[in-house]
């Protein structure tokens, strides 16, 4: 027979006065209590002798610990308490801590401390009624989880199930960087605890938790249920849906349309209250057919869309999310105007013809590592998706050999025909045009929308045209963007608070994946509009930590700063505010048969304490006199000769602190071959040798809050690099081009009534 277990709300009884009383006492320390320790780190988290380690280490704080946050306080004690193996008094220390935070949390979404009261309280539960751990944790896991809504258990579950291994990888990081130091201060011996406690306990529960969470999905949802959906043409399409039980007869459906078959959200979405399907493109998770990447796709979810509407359990609204690839595939859909989809929201929204597979229309050597991979049926060969040094040999063998672009396929020994066809369609014709709306269709979308992307994100360049084409074509278009020091994976991950070194203002760290659910909430269910999308365009200007909203990308400033592109002894030109008197201009030569450069690659840092230029010109402002906000997108207008008759540039601006360190205002770098800067469907050919103008609109944007001292550095540059298409300016089908028509060098003159326009507020 097993002992009966006694609840730790037992141990509360007798400990409620000894923690108050704990910590009075820990406030009213004096300053003069130990603030280091010696210290000598273990070499691994998995050592044998890191347990005793840490809890000597713990065993000598615990007496002399202070912190005059009364919250913070209890929360570090319970780690120590863990630690020192004191389990009944950490889960009395974790008690209080929510006995305090009662109040202030009513209502709010549940938190990861949560993780750490259930492994507290099943320690408790295992030493004081002597029974096994996993007994214990499953009791624990029950009593907690179980009274929690679907929403927060979804949360909790999901954080329960991470990697033991990610909380391994970040204790070995901490004690490497301990082990320098034979003594250690006594915040940093609370973090090492932490990091210790988190380890501890995913190792120790990480094994229980699929069962716990699978008995517990049973009760709150349906079984996931596979569906193959009949598309016009008879393709069938598989899908999976998931449903909240005793949940209304009839619900809104959230769908995903996408060409991965990995770990979909159509739980999550039945968490949040909404039937959750998940639709697979051809030739994926069981849809039949081959996989022809963004061909089929607007047409199959239009059928995945009406097939939706049909079933008893929908209320015939549904609404479409996703990311990247599944990102697109709404705007797919959209175009055919299927009369249930009443909702977009999108992340990091890849817009064929326009960002991928080129982008500015110049190919992209990731789109063909990316198309091989998608369109491969043999796992073995998928593998080799991931070996950067696969791929990057492949870069240099084509860059070296000097071959038609064309010819990757033939150097890798696996033909692409997928690729191939894309290079067959290097403008915006209605190969890509037949794939999302395309100009006035854009006015006949007039259902609520919502992009998400980031000034620091590659997809930045796809979601800004969906946005800027739905306004331009209807100006009334209920399209809200929100913008902010984010990368591509903002939406799976969340904002991080230090991106490549770059420190992120704390009021952008906003867990966006929540943030559009609270939307569809408002679309679909009457709830308030989250606060944080006020405006059309709501965007944080990094450095003011500050949001801002506004009516659109232009109402984002008041006003623009103009700067020649002046002339200058030195490597660094000159951007003035004066438009010069005299003419001039800048040369610029590059050798398009060189190829010593090969290893050459630009830096995608940040922040950066200088720039390495290579094929380009930099051109820096006289410093910044009083605090301006750069918002919204650059515009370069290029008075210049070329002895070619096209080339492919690309524009990156920076902030130049008055410290000497360089901010990259967007990223990656704005990319155009100047033959389709005018106009993406046709081709405008330069005329070689002859003084011209070129406008460059760029097509990312930022806001950044400039501070007095700091200047304005623009890098203009020419393409020529392994991973990217050259052009060699013959004017011809560029994928035909070699190294046999680099001759001769490109030569370029800037002159200096060139101007760059960047759109200010004071």
């Amino acid at each position: 027979m097993k002992p009966k277990m006694m609840s730790a709300k037992t141990w509360a009884r007798g400990a409620a006065n000894w923690v108050l009383m704990l910590l009075l006492a820990a406030m009213a320390q004096s300053p003069a209590a130990a603030s280091e320790f010696e210290f000598h780190a273990p070499a691994a988290a998995l050592g044998s002798t890191t347990p005793a380690t840490i809890r000597d280490l713990a065993e000598r704080l615990l007496p002399v610990y202070q912190e005059p946050d009364p919250d913070r306080y209890l929360a570090n004690l319970s780690a120590l308490q863990m630690v020192t193996g004191n389990y009944a008094a950490a889960d009395v220390s974790r008690q209080s801590l929510r006995d305090r935070r009662r109040r202030s949390d009513a209502g709010r979404p549940v938190s990861r401390a949560v993780i750490y009261d259930i492994y507290a309280y099943a320690k408790a539960l295992q030493a004081g009624n002597r029974v096994s751990f996993a007994d214990a944790f499953g009791r624990a896991f029950h009593e907690v989880v179980g009274r929690l809504n679907d929403h927060d258990a979804y949360a909790v579950t999901r954080w329960l199930q991470s990697s033991p291994a990610a909380y391994q990888e970040a204790l070995q990081k901490a004690l490497d960087q301990q082990r320098t130091n034979d003594r250690i201060g006594q915040t940093a011996a609370v973090d090492l605890i932490w990091q210790y406690v988190s380890f501890d306990a995913y190792r120790s529960f990480g094994p229980l938790v699929d069962a716990l969470v699978a008995e517990d999905d049973g009760r709150r949802y349906t079984a996931p249920e596979e569906v193959l959906v009949k598309s016009r043409g008879g393709a069938g399409i598989s899908a999976v849906v998931i449903r909240p039980r005793g949940a209304a007869k009839r619900l809104p459906t959230l769908l995903e349309f996408t060409l991965y078959d990995s770990q979909n959200y159509a739980k999550e979405c039945a968490a949040h209250g909404y039937v959750g399907v998940v639709a697979y493109a051809r030739g994926k998770h069981g849809s039949s057919g081959a996989v022809v990447p963004y061909q089929h796709d607007g047409d199959d979810a239009r059928a995945v869309i009406n097939w939706i509407a049909k079933q008893a359990w929908s209320d015939g609204r549904v609404g479409m999310y996703g990311d990247g690839y599944s990102g697109f595939t709404p705007w797919a859909a959209a175009k055919h105007l299927p009369p249930a989809l009443k909702a977009i929201a999108t992340s990091a929204p890849t817009a064929p013809g326009v960002d991928v597979p080129m982008g500015g229309g110049i190919f992209q050597n990731s789109a063909y590592r990316w198309s091989s991979y998608v369109t491969n049926t043999k796992e073995s060969d998928k593998a080799g998706y991931y070996d950067d040094d696969l791929w990057h040999a492949l870069d240099q063998k084509w860059y070296k050999s000097g071959r038609r672009y064309r010819d990757m396929g033939t150097l890798h020994g696996k033909p692409n025909p997928i690729f191939i066809r894309w290079l067959n369609h290097p403008s915006y014709d209605r190969y890509w045009q037949n794939m999302v709306p395309f100009r006035e269709q854009f006015a006949h979308i007039d259902i609520p929308i919502l992009t998400v992307t980031g000034y620091y994100a590659g997809s930045e360049l796809g979601a800004l045209y969906y946005f800027t084409q739905h306004h331009k074509y209807d100006a009334r278009a209920d399209h809200t963007l929100l913008i902010g020091p984010y990368d591509d994976s903002v939406m799976q991950r969340g904002p991080l608070a230090t991106l490549q070194a770059y420190t992120v203002d704390p009021v952008a760290l906003v867990d966006v994946h929540e943030l559009r659910y609270q939307w569809f909430d408002h679309v679909f269910k009457g709830a308030a509009k989250p606060a944080l999308l006020a405006g059309r365009v709501n965007f944080e200007v990094m450095g003011a930590n500050e949001w801002r909203h506004a009516a659109s990308i232009d109402a984002m400033a008041g006003g623009v700063l103009k700067y020649y592109l002046n002339a200058a002894a030195g490597d660094e030109q000159r951007l003035t505010l004066k438009k010069p008197q005299r003419l001039a201009f800048v040369r610029q030569w590059v050798n398009l048969a060189d190829r010593t450069d090969a290893s050459w690659m630009p830096s995608t840092d940040l922040i950066s304490k200088s720039l390495a230029t290579h094929n380009d010109r930099m051109f820096v402002s006289e410093p910044i006199l009083k605090t301006t906000e750069f918002n919204g997108s650059f515009s370069l207008r290029l008075d210049f000769t070329v002895n070619k008759m096209d080339v492919d540039l690309n524009v990156i601006l920076y902030e130049r602190r008055a410290d000497g360190d360089y901010i990259r205002l967007f990223s990656p770098t704005d990319e155009v071959r100047a033959s389709y800067a005018r106009d993406r469907v046709h081709r405008h050919l330069l005329r070689a040798g002859e003084r011209q103008e070129l406008v460059i609109r760029g097509e990312r944007m930022t806001s950044r809050q400039l501070q007095p001292g700091s200047r304005l550095v623009m890098v203009l540059g020419v393409n020529k690099r392994p991973d990217r298409e050259i052009n060699y300016g013959t004017g011809n089908d560029v994928s035909e081009e070699s190294i046999a028509d680099a001759r001769p060098p490109l030569k370029i003159r800037w002159y200096n009534d060139s101007y760059l326009e960047i759109p200010v507020r004071r």
